[in-house]
């Protein structure tokens, strides 16, 4: 299985139903691959899955409108279902609408691209994004998972729970670029001086050329929810960087102040 689907077990103490899980598993290696489709034997064999079983799988799937195969019926992707849930995830989430404003906000004051992202798992995922005013610019999406230890966004967060709780892999850190974290025990370092400093800093970690300042929104304990700015390192100067801090920090407070949960309001974690 795919360690997408493992980030989260079927629930404590509760045994997950077989295909439900095998469903789930197949969804999200296809989300993976994105725009590199598969073969049934391929999909068989990354999920351990019988050949026949996986057919029949793919094919409920494809008349469903979950999954999308090609003319010729041999390669599989992705399908335009799964578009209209995550369009649906965030409609509703109130605090994905609320926050939007913000961003836009910080859009403005600094022409840079801004994020916001929530922890999932070993993950996060980006939530929305707020796109650069310059020809040179950063490459992201709504709906991108990332390793947390691999980015600003990730380090927030993580540096908001204890050492001894961090939602980590086991063995070593997989590697984006030459820059990222594979050790545990640097990891570890980096996020104490998150902890002292109060955001996190990505310098090009995740992608070369790219410099990301993560701020945790702690309207939760601990939080799961963050936003960042991301600036490419070649317009990265000492009086920018200060300026993209100090604007941050505000969106921030403003936003941990309007969210403060109230009283009997759902806790979706």
């Amino acid at each position: 299985m795919s360690e997408s689907g493992t980030d989260r077990g079927a629930g404590a103490g509760v045994r997950g139903v077989k295909s439900a899980l095998r469903t789930v598993a197949l969804l999200e290696l296809l989300a993976e691959r994105a725009e590199r489709p598969a073969r049934l034997d391929e999909l068989a064999e990354e999920l351990g899955v019988p050949r026949s079983s996986m057919y029949q799988l793919l094919r409920t799937l494809t008349d469903c409108g979950w999954v999308r195969t090609d003319t010729t019926g041999s390669l599989y992707g992705i399908g335009i279902r799964t578009l209209l849930t995550g369009t649906s995830y965030l409609d509703g989430d109130e605090r994905v609408r609320a926050i939007r404003p913000y961003l836009d906000e910080a859009s403005d004051a600094l022409g840079e691209t801004i994020h916001l992202a929530r922890l999932d798992g070993l993950h996060v995922v980006y939530l929305a994004t707020r796109e650069s005013h310059e020809y040179l610019r950063t490459i992201s999406r709504v709906g991108r998972r990332v390793p947390a230890h691999a980015g600003a966004l990730g380090k927030a967060l993580l540096a908001e729970r204890q050492d001894g709780e961090l939602p980590l892999p086991e063995g070593p850190l997989p590697a984006f670029t030459q820059s990222t974290h594979t050790d545990r025990a640097a990891l570890l370092t980096d996020l104490a001086l998150v902890r002292e400093r109060g955001y996190a800093i990505d310098r090009e970690e995740t992608v070369t050329g790219i410099a990301g300042f993560g701020f945790a929104l702690r309207y939760d304990t601990p939080a799961v929810d963050a936003i960042s700015c991301s600036v490419p390192v070649a317009r990265l100067t000492d009086a920018h960087q200060s300026r993209v801090v100090s604007v941050m920090r505000e969106i921030q407070t403003k936003i941990e102040t309007l969210l403060t949960p109230a009283p009997g309001a759902p806790d979706w974690r």
